[in-house]
């Protein structure tokens, strides 16, 4: 089959406390040679599952580069470069401090829409406190120089810090204005801190990409309110997508035991979180604050499940291997061990399917990769990079 040349960046980070970079795993990963694709049935025709990459350790996500390659990160706080070759880097050096504990760590990765030219790289990761014991969510950006990341400066902090190494996010995505959304979550100690806008926690929020507030932004010169917040009420996002059509940000959460969402986010908009929600909490018992599913002055989700598959990364396709999933979107399911497609009328999803679901793996996160395959992470010590391809693609 073609293989699809790939760079990955894999850098090195910090420990729970802030301490020495992390050092090379005993088994690093490695290309699979030779692959051999497995076909899989869905209600619109095969497809083939290709392991590309096993061995990275809890893989979280990718981007793909300009002229081919791709980036991955690591959750424990690696980025790293597979060539064209099927050549895997050592750890790429150059990161600030990273809180790794529980689902903090390196998380996200996203290229600068100018890439070719300013070789930016933007990282969402959970950044320590100065002691060490609690992480925000944060956002790093550094140029690509051979094995490092040089001229490396956090252009986003979340304040306060509150998560012990839970709901931090964390999605990267540019708007077509040049607008970097930065998705989070509420760092789950403090719920209630998503409906204060005096805190970053539970928002999303817009920056341009050197970390300046747009002037445009719904709260920017209103007291007692963060500038850098674009909608808030939100639980934990770990999915955002720009849609192909309408341009908007569409991005998925977790819920807490059900009630994870698909939400649009517009400007200035409370999504609830904890006051509204279709999940009730871990204990069994309602989730504290919370008032029922839905309310006046808060928007309820695009689209909800009732029982949590655990959504991650979100993919609209748009390619040309698959006409009969043009549109569709595409989530990761953790605890639902699959990869979720939703077809979409307008803004309504009518239709969902799991797919990968005889895999039995967590899938982390979903991209469409510049050959119109779909890619998948994951999320295991020992993940996977795989390629969803039609059979003999």
């Amino acid at each position: 089959m073609r293989r699809l040349a790939l760079v990955l960046l894999l850098v090195a980070s910090g420990c729970r406390n802030g301490g020495a970079p992390s050092t090379e795993v005993a088994q690093p990963p490695q290309t699979v040679r030779n692959p051999v694709p497995t076909a899989y049935p869905s209600e619109k025709g095969d497809y083939a599952v290709t392991e590309l990459v096993h061995g990275l350790e809890h893989p979280w996500g990718l981007a793909f580069l300009p002229g081919g390659g791709v980036l991955i990160t690591e959750r424990p706080g690696r980025l790293r470069r597979i060539d064209p070759d099927g050549t895997v880097s050592p750890p790429i050096s150059g990161l600030p401090d990273i809180f790794v504990d529980g689902q903090a760590g390196l998380l996200d990765v996203a290229l600068s829409p100018d890439f070719g030219r300013d070789h930016w790289v933007y990282l969402a990761f959970a950044e320590p406190t100065f002691r060490g014991n609690k992480a925000g969510t944060a956002v790093a950006r550094g140029k690509l120089e051979g094995n490092a990341l040089k001229h490396v400066e956090v252009v986003y902090q979340q304040e306060p810090k509150l998560s012990h190494g839970t709901h931090v996010g964390a999605r990267l995505v540019f708007d077509d204005e040049g607008h970097l959304f930065v998705t989070q979550g509420d760092n789950r100690v403090a719920a209630a801190a998503a409906q204060e806008l005096d805190k970053l926690t539970g928002k999303l929020v817009r920056i341009w990409p050197d970390g300046k507030i747009p002037k445009d932004n719904p709260y920017v010169g209103k007291s007692g309110a963060r500038g850098e917040i674009w909608s808030y009420g939100h639980r934990n996002m770990q999915g955002a997508a720009i849609h192909p059509r309408t341009r908007a940000l569409w991005t998925s959460e977790h819920g807490p035991q059900g009630g994870d969402e698909i939400n649009i986010p517009r400007a200035g908009g409370n999504y609830g979180w904890p006051v509204v929600t279709h999940g009730i909490d871990y204990s069994g018992k309602p989730v504290q604050g919370s008032i029922g599913r839905s309310t006046a002055g808060m928007i309820d989700p695009a689209y909800v499940w009732e029982k949590s598959p655990a959504v991650s990364g979100m993919a609209f396709y748009t390619g040309g291997l698959f006409p009969q999933w043009q549109g569709d979107l595409f989530l990761g399911a953790l605890a639902g061990k699959s990869l979720i497609r939703l077809e979409l009328e307008g803004n309504q999803v009518v239709h969902e399917e799991r797919l990968l679901t005889a895999r039995e793996e967590r899938i982390r996160d979903v991209r469409q990769g510049p050959d119109g395959a779909l890619y998948v992470l994951v999320d295991a010590p020992d993940g996977k990079l795989l390629r969803i391809s039609p059979v003999g693609r």
